[in-house]
């Protein structure tokens, strides 16, 4: 009797988690038809946008320019000297390093600080001894000492060009109630080798897709931790910058927008950053971005059901939120179609059914998402493209399925501390040089 309860229970089990796999899927099919339909017309807008007239640089606003750094090493001067270089009037235009570094980008730092200086920039460095807060905790303190009423924030490994103030600033200056821009992140070395390469393509399906359609939709949109820029007003009033999780980004971003802010997505801006170029990296990241995704996923999930989003906002964001749940679905769906072939019914035909929609409909989402990335973003030929995407579909199961107790230490609460992901800080091209 307790054998067939196991077995009935495996069942009922296996069902639950098919029916999810299939309904983050269809979410992501969802997505993609999304896309289609608003592209045209949104990116009209976005043209017509970044077309519009800046005031007078007698009348631009002071910016803060904070840069998050630990153990950053030369990567802290490149992007230094980057944001010296923006286009945008030099007393207005105020620096902060935020340097947490144990090792020796602690004076890698104050050089680059120092330099920026005798550039004749208001720059300083605040170098903690603690990393309370981790990057979230080092952006509040910044922020403490700023009076200033937009913020543009960049990761060390990034090289946001010139005129990226006077792009990202327009839809800020011409609507109060946007909290949040946020430009496409790009990369350096995409073709480095076989793991950056998958990556760019996993990581064009997001940025050049699924991030500018959730813009266009009027859906929650996340930040990507860098290459954006705040509203001081819009932090403020969301609660500033809390490390409670791993995903200060993400958090941050939902608790803006649900405070009544917008966030735009600016899917033609590019800032080119640099891609883990090792396995070993790659899933340091993975393992950090997917905790921080189940840890926001725990927080967030009763602030947007009690807010006053409305109900199709709430479905979309519990879904987004959700997805970092798609790796242990699937572990599940194999421990529990076990079970059911042991002990259970067997695979019967609402199972068979359910398993193939899901299969299908995930691969065929995420290499079709994939593909218009790379289309939209690169002009790559879908058909040479397609070859590619099998081994980039099981490089990405790869990814969730190695995560799995990322997702259970987040949603579980276990904190841990923020790894940094190594970078090289190669530029384009320059691959042969390394040593």
């Amino acid at each position: 009797m307790m054998v067939q309860w196991v077995g009935l229970l495996g069942h009922v089990v296996l069902i639950l988690a098919l029916v999810a796999l299939v309904a983050l899927a269809a979410w992501g099919a969802g997505l993609l038809v999304f896309h289609v339909l608003y592209r045209r017309r949104a990116l009209a807008a976005e043209a017509e946008l970044l077309e519009a007239p800046l005031p007078g640089d007698d009348r631009l606003p002071h910016v803060l320019i904070q840069l998050p750094t630990f153990n950053e090493g030369g990567l802290i001067e490149r992007i230094a000297s980057a944001v010296a270089d923006f286009d945008w009037p030099r007393d207005k235009l105020h620096i902060q390093i935020l340097d947490d570094s144990t090792d020796e980008s602690a004076a890698v730092a104050a050089r680059a600080t120092s330099s920026l200086r005798d550039r004749g920039l208001d720059a300083i460095l605040l170098h903690r001894t603690h990393r309370e807060g981790f990057k979230a905790g080092a952006l509040q303190e910044g922020l403490r000492r700023s009076p200033h009423e937009f913020t543009a924030i960049f990761d060390a490994d990034y090289i946001p060009a010139p005129n990226f103030l006077r792009l990202c600033l327009r839809p800020m200056l011409r609507d109060s109630g946007v909290g949040l821009v946020q430009a496409r992140c790009d990369f350096v070395n995409s073709e480095e080798n076989a793991i950056t390469s998958a990556q760019q393509r996993m990581l064009d399906g997001h940025f050049a897709v699924e991030q500018s359609t959730r813009s266009w939709a009027g859906h929650i949109v996340p930040f990507n931790g860098t290459c954006g820029i705040w509203r001081r007003a819009a932090i403020d009033a969301a609660g500033g910058w809390q490390g409670d999780t791993l995903a200060e980004d993400l958090d941050l971003s939902y608790r803006v927008q649900l405070a009544g802010w917008r966030a735009l997505y600016l899917v033609t801006v590019t800032v080119p950053g640099e891609l883990p170029s090792t396995v070993g990296g790659w899933r340091t990241q993975q393992f950090r971005w997917t905790k921080g995704f189940a840890q926001g996923a725990r927080k967030l999930l009763p602030k947007v059901w009690r807010s006053d989003l409305p109900v199709g906002r709430k479905i979309a964001a519990s879904l987004h939120l959700g997805t970092c749940l798609g790796g242990p679905l699937v572990g599940l769906m194999v421990a529990a179609g076990l079970v059911d072939v042991l002990f259970g019914p067997g695979p019967t035909f609402p199972v068979a059914t359910l398993f193939a929609l899901a299969l299908l409909l995930w691969a065929a989402t995420a290499a079709a998402t994939m593909l218009l990335g790379q289309h939209l973003a690169r002009g790559a030929s879908m058909t040479a493209e397609a070859k590619r995407m099998p081994a980039i579909i099981l490089t990405s199961l790869y990814g969730s399925l190695s995560n799995l107790r990322g997702v259970f230490e987040g949603w579980t609460g276990r904190a841990s501390g923020f790894v940094r992901t190594p970078k090289s800080g190669l530029l384009a091209g320059e691959e042969s040089r390394r040593p």
